[in-house]
C-alpha cells in the first residue's frame, strides 16, 4: 500500500480515557434488550441470560459521571454469549461528536468477561481519522447497580492510526 496516494501521514500511536454508561433504568434507555435470554437450565452455572442481545446507543464522556463532557457515543451491541459465566460479545463503535475527533469512528469487537477486573477487546477498524485503525482497549467497570442493570465501565483506548 502505497501511504502518499491514499494521503496517509506517519502512524502514530492515541491512548485516552472514555467513560461509557449502560443505562437501562430510565425511560429513555440507552440499552434495550432486542432478544431475550433463552432458559440455560442445563448449565452448570447459575443463570447467566444467555442469548439476550442489547442495542445500546451509550454515552462516552471525558469523567465518570454521566453529567460530564459527553464526546461521543457507543453504539451497537452486546450478546450474553456465555452458558458458563457473564460473557458479552461485544460489537460497537465509538463515533465521536467533540473535539479534534469529531466525525470520527473507532470500532471494537470482542469478547468481554464483565466480572473480570480488567478486559480487553481488540480495536478492528475506524474511521476519519482513525482509518485503518487498529488496537486495543481496556475495560474496568466503574459502577454497577445490580437492581436496575445500569454500569459506567471506564475505557482506556489504545490506537494506532494515520
Amino acid at each position: 500500500m502505497n501511504r502518499n496516494l491514499l494521503g496517509l501521514k506517519k502512524e502514530k500511536l492515541s491512548h485516552f480515557r472514555l467513560y461509557w454508561h449502560d443505562i437501562l433504568s430510565t425511560r429513555n434507555p440507552t440499552s434495550v434488550t432486542v432478544v431475550p435470554p433463552v432458559n440455560t437450565s442445563s448449565s452448570s452455572s447459575p443463570y447467566t441470560a444467555f442469548g439476550q442481545v442489547n442495542m445500546i446507543d451509550n454515552p462516552l464522556t471525558l469523567g465518570p459521571d454521566l453529567r460530564s463532557k459527553m464526546v461521543g457515543r457507543a453504539q451497537g451491541f452486546y450478546a450474553l454469549a456465555s452458558k458458563e459465566e457473564i460473557g458479552l460479545l461485544m460489537a460497537m463503535n465509538f463515533a465521536f461528536t467533540e473535539g479534534k475527533y469529531n466525525g470520527s469512528s473507532i470500532t471494537v469487537m470482542g469478547r468481554n468477561p464483565v466480572f473480570s477486573k480488567v478486559r480487553e477487546m481488540p480495536i478492528v477498524g475506524g474511521s476519519g481519522l482513525f482509518r485503518f485503525a487498529r488496537g486495543y482497549v481496556q475495560a474496568k467497570t466503574q459502577r454497577f447497580d445490580p437492581t436496575n442493570g445500569d454500569a459506567t465501565v471506564e475505557y482506556n483506548v489504545y490506537v494506532l492510526h494515520y
